[in-house]
């Protein structure tokens, strides 16, 4: 019983409309309303700028370690490491559905990516920190936010099964369902990148300068 309530209060956390709020109490608008019309980091990025796309990150990640640190209210999971680590991605599976399907906003959030990415670091810091890496290094090298967001969850299966060859069998399973489930929801997203008419983030804008100036 203590479990489940627990569930539901990660879901509730999760369920935060991050964006919303700050683009409803700084620009008055909706944001689901403009770009892809998802409630999350990358749109935000899209719409309101680096700024405030950073912002929602932030506070969504944040969401997902909130989330999976509220095993600490039940001490038994404590001394039982593979009890602890499935109650967690339990946890932190709860709060990236509320951020999906938040019952604040009416049940149309973002993809969960940002969240997710909160969970693995409060469940497995070294992975996690590992995505994050190729996250910002295709962030930096293209400005696509999808595209590494895709990239990094796919590295995530690949570390957890081969480089750091994680033996829990509940983990290996989230991982590869992770790693799935960030492509399938990205599929537009991917499809505007091969036509060329995916948004990048308004971040490096002196490097594109210093190019076109280079080629002018």
């Amino acid at each position: 019983m203590k479990e489940l309530l627990l569930i539901i209060c990660a879901y509730l956390i999760g369920s935060i409309p991050t964006a919303l709020i700050i683009s409803k109490r700084f620009f008055g608008i909706d944001i689901r309303e403009y770009g892809s019309g998802n409630m999350g980091a990358t749109n935000t990025f899209r719409v309101l700028g680096s700024k405030y796309g950073s912002i929602v990150m932030i506070c969504d990640i944040l969401k997902g370690m909130a989330a999976v640190a509220l095993y600490n209210l039940l001490p038994y999971y404590f001394h039982n490491e593979l009890e602890r680590t499935n109650f967690m991605i339990g946890l932190g599976l709860s709060a990236v559905i509320g951020h999906v399907f938040p019952i604040w906003a009416n049940f149309k959030g973002g993809k969960g990516v940002a969240t997710l990415f909160g969970m693995i670091l409060a469940i497995q810091p070294i992975i996690a920190i590992s995505c994050v890496g190729v996250f910002l290094l295709v962030l930096f090298l293209t400005r696509y936010v999808s595209l590494s967001s895709v990239l990094a969850a796919v590295m995530l299966p690949i570390c957890v099964l081969w480089i750091w060859n994680e033996h829990e069998l509940m983990y290996r399973i989230f991982a590869i369902l992770v790693a799935t489930m960030v492509v399938i929801t990205h599929q537009k997203n991917i499809g505007r990148i091969l036509r060329g008419v995916e948004s990048r983030v308004p971040i490096l804008k002196h490097r594109d300068r210093r190019k076109a100036r280079r080629h002018s």
